[in-house]
């Protein structure tokens, strides 16, 4: 019999995010923080976990605007989504974060760019 070859699926179902309290406080409180600015990423390992869960903020005290807080929230998200697979063979799931810091809303280019590295920063750990 001739195997299917693996797809990749770029999806970004809702059990992916983050949404639990107290997870979203222990992984601020315990997790490991590192910035490639203007994003600030968070990690913390989770042994009891099916599948990484993911956390995206943009403070209104940097942004103003909700509209462009919004955006800024959808394209991480769209640059996580398409970029996920690079966690695929890691041993281990992880809750994470990502803090929008910077005060100007960037391209989506530029997010991917720092979103990507992040991921393959964790895939090394």
């Amino acid at each position: 019999m001739t195997e299917k070859p693996s797809v990749r699926r770029f999806k970004f179902p809702k059990k992916e995010r983050l949404h639990k309290k107290k997870i979203i406080e222990e992984l601020f409180e315990q997790g490991s923080s590192t910035t490639l600015y203007p994003i600030q990423f968070w990690h913390l390992p989770a042994p009891n976990a099916k599948e990484n869960q993911v956390l995206f903020s943009v403070p209104k005290r940097q942004i103003k605007k909700a509209v462009v807080r919004n955006k800024i929230k959808r394209r991480m998200k769209e640059a996580y989504r398409m970029n996920k697979f690079i966690l695929d063979n890691v041993k281990q799931n992880y809750v994470l974060g990502y803090v929008y810091l910077s005060k100007k809303e960037l391209a989506f280019k530029e997010i991917n760019g720092k979103l990507k590295e992040s991921l393959e920063r964790l895939k090394e750990l």
